[in-house]
């Protein structure tokens, strides 16, 4: 009888996945489920007679987004790109219904309703615009290093980022940093790109006396040059738009090196006001300190390590604008959202991913973490 051989053995690549980034998903998840409840337990007791109701509400949805996110992350990246452009046209039908039926809330057109449901399109924005850059700028090639390539990305972003500012100047800001990111990554030229950023820090250090010609021009709505102001000088207007700002600083400088104590924060006892939305920074200042404070960065730092890492050995360019875009919208509403709390920038109201109490914003960042780990796990490991 003939010996049998033995198999040949073939080192079939397996996937990878994300599990870093997977538990610091988790991790920024139930540390802002902590502090959601620990900021809003004061007043949710007083209004609901509930102190978890903030608290529960977003734990719901956010284990809602968990398991969608799981979910995408098992798919191919790929098919995002079959819906990009109807994505792309549906964020501006989302928009445009805002703006003629949608809900109103503090003097703003920002959530559409369906039933006792509502969510705000600018999120799903986001996300769209993302997808429909990466497919352009894969599809255009060499060619985005051209005036007419980047010409074209403007032309795509800037029309929607404009009609989202108008009621939202945060999140249109936002949608321009995320083009702008892909951008500069895309391109190989980088001098416009740091050109503009030094340009932005002029606009600041001027921002005072440019507001004041923008209003007279009518460009610049009156709330909108307040606020500025106030960003200049609090102080001044303690009893009405510096309010937030200057109680905010107080938590944040009342934290000292190691903070007052988890739940023991005075201000958000009715001195912050909606202390667990875009101020909860302030209250993790006040309540962890310093040391808390940089914890936190130093989590949205080690975020935005895996975004890079995946990126770069991301399969293809797809995946790789995907990650960066995703990595973008990240890092600048963290950057904008401290900003806005130390009143490094004026106001723009920004909630800090993850922890900020916000069902909306929690679901779409999940789904948007579903297409970062599944671009991951196309990522193939030789044995």
């Amino acid at each position: 009888m003939a010996e049998s051989r033995p198999a040949k053995k073939t080192n079939k690549p397996r996937r990878f996945y994300d599990y870093s980034l997977l538990f610091t998903v988790i991790f920024l998840s139930v540390f802002g489920l902590v502090m959601i409840y620990s900021s809003s337990s004061y007043a949710a007791q007083l209004k609901y007679e509930n102190a978890a109701y903030f608290m529960l509400r977003q734990a719901k949805i956010a284990l809602g987004g968990f398991i969608i996110m799981l979910i995408i992350s098992k798919m191919d990246y790929h098919w995002y790109a079959r819906f990009a452009v109807l994505a792309y046209a549906l964020s501006y039908i989302l928009m445009i219904a805002v703006s003629v039926v949608g809900i109103e809330r503090n003097g703003k057109k920002r959530w559409l309703g369906v039933g006792s449901l509502s969510f705000q399109p600018t999120e799903f924005v986001k996300i769209a615009l993302i997808v429909m850059l990466a497919v352009m700028i894969v599809q255009m090639g060499r060619n985005i290093n051209t005036r007419n390539g980047v010409f074209l990305i403007l032309v795509t972003a800037l029309p929607i980022s404009g009609i989202v500012a108008a009621n939202n100047l945060s999140s249109g800001i936002i949608i321009v940093g995320i083009a702008f990111v892909m951008l500069f990554v895309a391109c190989k030229k980088k001098w416009p790109f740091f050109a503009c950023g030094f340009a932005g820090v002029g606009l600041l250090a001027f921002a005072g006396p440019i507001a004041t010609v923008l209003e007279k021009l009518n460009i610049l709505h009156d709330y909108q040059l307040g606020r500025i102001l106030v960003w200049l000088e609090p102080e001044a207007f303690p009893s009405t738009g510096g309010y937030q700002v200057l109680q905010g600083l107080y938590a944040i400088g009342s934290g000292g090196l190691v903070g007052r104590g988890l739940g023991e924060s005075i201000q958000k006892m009715g001195f912050v006001p909606e202390a667990q939305n875009d101020m909860i920074f302030s209250i993790i200042c006040e309540e962890l300190g310093l040391f808390g404070a940089v914890s936190v960065i130093l989590i949205f730092l080690f975020m935005i390590y895996r975004f890079m890492l995946i990126a770069d050995n991301a399969p293809d360019l797809f995946g790789a604008l995907i990650v960066v875009g995703v990595m973008g919208h990240i890092a600048i509403q963290v950057i904008l959202n401290i900003a806005v709390v130390t009143n490094t920038i004026p106001n723009t109201g920004i909630t800090l991913p993850f922890i900020s109490y916000g069902g909306t914003s929690v679901l779409f960042l999940m789904m948007e973490m579903g297409m970062v780990l599944s671009v991951s796990n196309q990522i193939k490991l030789e044995k």
